[in-house]
């Protein structure tokens, strides 16, 4: 079983940037597309980043690309996001996830996903 750890979020103006992290314990997710998913309040849960296994592959959603990158260390077993230029509407809680299967790309959907972490909140005042 796969644990995964974000960290990284808080509290920062708009314009501004935070640097999120996924860490994986347990089991190493260095084989699987890995993804960053985002939560607002009373909004479904959305795909903002996702990276293949071996890197090169990425999908930003509309709404971040420009402003956010996805990166990954597989010697480390982790997976950044760096986001800039954050907007108010970016407010939300962001979760890691790892794909179900291993060597696979993925679609941006949730149900591609198997193994999730905890969340970590992101706040971008005006």
């Amino acid at each position: 079983q796969v644990q995964l750890v974000e960290s990284g979020g808080g509290l920062v103006q708009a314009g501004g940037s935070l640097r999120l992290s996924c860490a994986a314990s347990g089991r190493t997710f260095r084989s699987y597309t890995v993804a960053w998913f985002r939560q607002a309040p009373g909004k479904e849960r959305e795909c903002v980043a996702r990276i293949s296994w071996s890197g090169p592959t990425t999908y930003y959603a509309d709404s971040v690309k420009g402003r956010f990158t996805i990166s990954r260390d597989n010697a480390k077993d982790t997976v950044d996001l760096q986001m800039n230029s954050l907007k108010p509407e970016d407010t939300a809680v962001y979760y890691c996830a790892r794909a179900k299967r291993p060597f696979t790309i993925t679609t941006d959907t949730a149900a591609d996903f198997g193994s999730w972490g905890q969340g970590t909140q992101v706040t971008v005042s005006s």
